[in-house]
């Protein structure tokens, strides 16, 4: 097992990597102080790994109850987090309740939200099952849902009391999936460590592989790299934006087709396209670097080529993000791997990547 520390002062936590986790009580057992516990995972998740969870949880004597939400992106919204809330409610959850997310990044993100608002705030552990919530959206804080007219815009900034990653558990998900979570490793080394880049460049069918020392090492580096930034700055006032790379278009990909066409990684994946030419049109990266990074992609097996939405589609829906200030775009653009820029882009430019991505 390796651990990686997120500092953070007194909310500071751990990261546990390994294979076979999830079974592992006394990983658990200095994270709950109170009496019972309230596992959230889904409808594909919980056949898999809940009973293992839940005998991990046996020997610590708490009451443990599960919420079984429904799977999939389309279902990150205040239907299913009220699903958490009522169970809560109806079990009596109370102030010292931990709240288990055993799931990918949907259960992760709502699940922390969940644990921000209940009874102001209750202590919560990140169980991330795929690739994507293990490089990802399990280390940070960030938590929230989705709204039709964006992606992530209601949320809070709240950290877990732990986070245990499984290696073991990318073995069962779907290619599909798998992919995802590459795009996640991909922008992590394309923003901060050009060694890492190569590294995946030379590595990438051991990854399709699921090579465990292969994916130790890539989700081990992009805890890592991810603790760095977070620490640096954990509410995102400046250099934490940097984590988007590749989200401004990717989170427009998948409000413009409907949650849940494509997964996020596959968005990032093509925002990430996206960004490298709009990189080489207003920043400083070479179109040789620019080829490397869609290189990687394609291998990763993502899509490079974006769904047309038309381009004042992809205009109206980037407005509509996080980043964005007085309704003027910002993107995370490349100047060289491991350098990058927050910036607006000119309109022209814009609409010229748009044109040549589709």
């Amino acid at each position: 097992m390796i651990t990686v520390s997120v500092e953070l002062g007194e909310r500071a936590y751990p990261i546990h990597i390994g294979a076979g986790l999830i079974g592992q009580t006394e990983l658990f057992a200095p994270h709950i102080k109170g009496s019972s516990v309230a596992i959230v995972t889904n409808s594909t998740v919980d056949p898999i790994y809940g009973d293992t969870l839940r005998a991990a949880l046996a020997p610590l004597g708490k009451k443990v109850s599960t919420v079984v939400l429904p799977d999939g992106e389309a279902h990150k919204n205040w239907e299913t987090l009220n699903q958490i809330f009522d169970s809560l409610l109806t079990g009596r959850a109370d102030r010292k309740t931990t709240l288990i997310a055993l799931g990918g990044g949907v259960v992760g993100d709502m699940t922390g939200f969940a644990a921000a608002c209940y009874m102001r705030g209750v202590p919560f552990i990140q169980v991330p099952t795929t690739l994507l919530s293990q490089v990802d959206s399990s280390v940070g804080g960030k938590t929230g849902i989705n709204h039709p007219l964006g992606k992530n815009m209601i949320g809070a900034f709240y950290q877990p009391q732990a986070v245990i990653a499984d290696i073991g558990a990318l073995h069962t998900l779907p290619e599909r999936e798998l992919a995802a979570g590459l795009a996640e490793v991909i922008k992590t080394a394309a923003i901060a460590d050009a060694e890492f880049f190569d590294w995946i460049e030379a590595n990438i069918d051991a990854l399709n592989a699921r090579d465990d020392e292969a994916l130790a090492h890539a989700v081990k580096r992009s805890c890592e790299i991810k603790a760095s930034v977070v620490a640096s700055d954990e509410r995102e006032g400046g250099q934490r934006a940097i984590l988007n790379f590749g989200h401004t278009f990717g989170h427009a990909i998948e409000a413009g087709l409907g949650y849940g066409e494509w997964l996020h990684g596959e968005a990032v994946g093509c925002g990430m396209v996206m960004a490298a030419d709009l990189s080489v049109r207003v920043a400083a990266l070479s179109e040789a670097a620019r080829q490397r990074l869609v290189r990687v992609i394609e291998k990763a097996k993502l899509p490079v080529v974006a769904p047309d939405l038309g381009s004042e589609r992809y205009i109206d829906l980037m407005q509509v993000d996080k980043k964005a200030e007085g309704g003027t775009i910002k993107f995370i653009l490349l100047n060289e791997f491991g350098d990058v820029q927050i910036t607006s882009a000119p309109d022209q430019a814009v609409r010229a990547t748009l044109a040549a991505s589709v």
